[in-house]
């Protein structure tokens, strides 16, 4: 947390006990929920889903006819609501350019050499990418950094390939922190040939970074079997199990790799959307919602009929809820503060639009009062307790917590919120001072998240058909009467 949050949390704890005082005089029931409200509210969003996710916007991957479609129908939405242009850019109306680089892999090796012994890792059970034209290391050094919770420092790292365990949610953090203290490349270990092949058909397609962020980063993965061949048995087994030690320190092994990528690439522009419902008190400060309106357009096993990844959850949901919200919070007219509603590109490749907004934003980031963002909300039923994603890391607990105490509704499971921190494009906000949290019914239970995660996350299956919108539309409703109290100068100094 930097020293402007840190601040920011001590003023605001000395005015919380007002805010909630005054948000316990206001009429929690003013929003209607009655039965037709309800209805109401999931006919529109089931109505922006079947529209973002049907066979016309082929998908919504950034850089295709399916990406002005999405545009042009977001832009719309809003600009009926009320909303202008939130770019504060008068050369870009409503879009803010997101530069991008597209890369395709063409080939890739990756070999260890133990004393004697070469071992060339088969091309089915490893691969690995690089974001620039050629990457190649040759005879590097080898160290072994166990999971995310092993300490590594810079030194250690630094010129050496890092060897780390996979771990779901938490690998591409990790790499990027690892990355960042200088690792000449990174290979990924996972678990079994199933993994691997999921991993080949992520990076195997088309990918896309920023062009302020282009580096030769060399990212590879291998097998659990792979690595055992080729480290031999025993010794693969004896780092399986010193990582699992709570004395782990990473080990330079007595082995050295041999890693090279190549790739095709070219450059493009996508856009985030960004609206704005000007505030009645000017300097008063803003909140920003926030939901990525970009998918992966063709995707699957190339065998299948269909291959279509429609995204109706993931992420036309997210976009579905934060409009109907954006509507009805414009609905009663202006708030003391401004309302920033941002759709976000290339979220899919590693929140690369929330980084381009971040790196330059409308707005003084330090004036966001609150953001809120909406990804893959369409799956749990009414009543589902609600995922609190960024729980004790910013100042609004307290209010928040209020709320979801007054919508008769109950915290879920924190430790599987956690785990969807840095996976989400709040994330890249946090790190930059501003309280951004997700307040989800799809990240509630594993009952609910986890049976979608394991047959439509990312697949063509992820379809209008079956999509569940009673929690999103508590979800609509809890964020309506949390953002009119947080936009409110006299509910929330």
């Amino acid at each position: 947390m930097d020293r402007r949050m840190k601040a920011a949390w001590g003023r605001w704890s000395l005015l919380v006990g007002l805010a909630l005082l005054a948000g316990a005089c206001s009429s929690t029931g003013s929003l209607s929920d009655s039965k037709a409200d309800f209805t109401s509210i999931e006919s529109n969003m089931r109505g922006h889903i079947t529209r973002l996710a049907s066979e016309e916007f082929g998908g919504r991957r950034p850089g295709t006819d399916g990406e002005a479609l999405t545009l042009d129908y977001i832009e719309g939405e809003l600009s009926r609501a009320g909303y202008v242009s939130g770019t504060n850019d008068p050369g870009n109306f409503w879009r803010s350019p997101v530069p991008l680089v597209r890369t395709m892999p063409v080939s890739s090796r990756i070999e260890f050499r133990v004393g004697r012994k070469r071992t060339v890792l088969p091309t089915a059970q490893a691969a690995a990418f690089t974001g620039g034209r050629r990457a190649l290391i040759e005879g590097g050094e080898i160290l072994f950094v166990g999971k995310q919770s092993a300490s590594v420092s810079d030194e250690e790292v630094r010129g050496r390939i890092a060897l780390m365990l996979s771990e779901p949610g938490q690998s591409p953090a990790r790499r990027e922190t690892l990355f960042g203290k200088g690792a000449a490349a990174i290979i990924t270990v996972v678990d079994d040939q199933q993994s691997i092949d999921q991993v080949r058909e992520f990076w195997e397609n088309e990918q896309l970074g920023l062009v302020s962020e282009e580096q030769d980063q060399l990212a590879g993965f291998a097998s659990a079997e792979a690595m055992e061949a080729a480290l031999g048995a025993k010794k693969w087994q004896a780092l399986l199990a010193s990582a699992e030690a709570p004395d782990f320190a990473p080990t330079v092994l007595d082995a050295t790799g041999t890693i090279e990528a190549v790739s095709e690439r070219r450059q493009i522009t996508s856009h985030n959307l960004i609206g704005r419902l000007p505030g009645t008190k000017p300097g008063s400060g803003a909140i920003l919602l926030l939901a990525h309106w970009d998918h992966f357009g063709q995707c699957g096993d190339e065998s299948l009929e269909d291959r279509l990844c429609n995204g109706a959850v993931d992420n036309a949901s997210g976009v579905a809820l934060m409009l109907e919200l954006a509507r009805r919070l414009a609905s009663k007219g202006q708030h003391d503060r401004d309302i920033y509603v941002l759709a976000t590109s290339a979220e899919e490749w590693g929140l690369l639009g929330t980084k381009a907004f971040a790196e330059n934003p409308p707005l003084p980031l330090e004036s966001v009062v609150a953001a809120f963002n909406f990804d893959t909300v369409a799956l749990a039923g009414r009543g589902a307790p609600v995922g609190f994603v960024g729980e004790g890391k910013t100042p609004l607990d307290a209010v928040i917590l209020d709320a979801i105490t007054r919508s008769r509704r109950e915290v879920g499971d924190r430790e599987l919120a956690d785990q969807f921190l840095q996976r989400q494009d709040g994330w890249i906000l946090l790190q930059k001072g501003v309280p951004a949290v997700v307040l989800s019914s799809a990240l509630g239970s594993r009952e609910v998240v986890d049976p979608y995660l394991t047959t439509r996350y990312h697949r063509p299956s992820d379809d209008i058909d079956g999509i569940e919108l009673g929690g999103a539309v508590d979800d609509l409703l809890l964020h309506e009467s949390l953002i009119r109290r947080l936009a409110s100068i006299a509910r929330y100094p």
